[in-house]
């Protein structure tokens, strides 16, 4: 009995011994753990931005983040000198050398300048609709990167154009920070545009145009003359009168109804009269398209008759009465 006691006790001390042991394990803090990437949101880069599980230290500054939307690169061996200081020595480093920082921002794209400055220009000085208005600058601007929490959009603080040269001079206010707000000068042109339709390819006189020879492109209402063709559907189905290079606004002077017949081509005459119709062969005379009046030469008469082109290749000659009886010999008198 005194025996199974002394043991009983022996084991439980040892199951108290364990458990403490197992609770003093899970009571110890994480190891502190590098990170291979981080992001950060203020100018400033901490320990804790770098290192998991770095405790009271954590918010200890120790670089200067880099710009805004940006990305740069720590040396470990950087990091280990600024936190040996804080008594955090021994971290996981995971075998890295580097460590890639980024600063979180908010792009303002050049896109929202310009259509700001567009818009302004519009209401300011009556230039037309905001959307027909093209915006370029004397330097090319880079997009801009701004505090994430930024709040707002570009405005105009002061804006001066001049409507012959099409120039502009603007200062804009560019939301920095929650409350904040910076200025920019920018200098350019802002003119009012209009689409043109041009060929994608050169193409030659007398070719029909497809939708797929077409395309839009804007052009300075200035430069534009007024018979400039305006939309796609304008000349699909038209023939060019010249030959035509890629990039060339299409006036409606280039622009022609195509010929369904043409000079010297082998035509189908089609003679029509009240109860008759007769289909000969002919040669055209001269080109036309659809509803022209062309000369044809009738092969078998020699004559040239006109008549309306109504398809390709083929004449219609119309009359009230039959005029072909002059083309028959006269019967001879049977009185004689």
């Amino acid at each position: 009995m005194i025996v199974t006691a002394i043991r009983l006790v022996t084991a439980a001390a040892a199951l108290t011994v364990g458990i403490a042991a197992a609770a003093a394990q899970s009571a110890e803090p994480a190891r502190p753990v590098l990170k291979a990437h981080v992001t950060v949101n203020s100018g400033i880069v901490r320990i804790g931005d770098l290192i998991d599980n770095a405790g009271v230290v954590a918010d200890v500054a120790i670089f200067r983040a880099p710009d805004l939307g940006t990305t740069g690169t720590v040396p470990v061996a950087a990091v280990i000198e600024a936190v040996r200081p804080h008594a955090l020595v021994g971290f996981d480093t995971g075998g890295a050398t580097e460590i890639a920082v980024t600063r979180a921002s908010r792009e303002i794209a050049i896109s929202e300048i310009e259509r700001s400055l567009a818009e302004a220009v519009s209401v300011r000085f009556h230039a037309g609709p905001a959307r027909d208005i093209t915006v370029s600058f004397d330097r090319d601007p880079q997009s801009i990167q701004v505090d994430p929490a930024a709040q707002g959009s570009v405005g105009i603080a002061r804006l001066s154009y001049d409507a012959r040269t099409s120039r502009f001079d603007a200062t804009l206010e560019i939301p920095t920070g929650t409350t904040q707000r910076g200025l920019l000068r920018l200098a350019g042109r802002a003119y009012a545009t209009v689409e043109t339709v041009t060929v994608t390819r050169s193409i030659d006189r007398g070719v029909v145009l497809k939708a797929s020879d077409l395309t839009i492109e804007r052009r300075p209402r200035a430069q534009v003359d007024r018979d400039t063709v305006v939309g796609i559907e304008h000349a699909v189905g038209l023939a060019v009168r010249n030959v035509v290079r890629p990039g060339q606004a299409l006036r409606a002077a280039d622009l022609t109804r195509p010929e369904l017949v043409q000079r010297g081509q082998m035509v189908t005459l089609v003679f029509e009269a009240p109860g008759l119709t007769l289909t000969l062969r002919g040669k055209a005379t001269e080109s036309g398209a659809e509803g022209d009046t062309v000369s044809v030469l009738n092969e078998q008469s020699k004559r040239t008759i006109q008549g309306v082109v109504v398809g390709p290749g083929h004449v219609v000659v119309s009359t009230a009465s039959p005029r072909f009886a002059a083309n028959v010999p006269a019967a001879a008198d049977s009185r004689r």
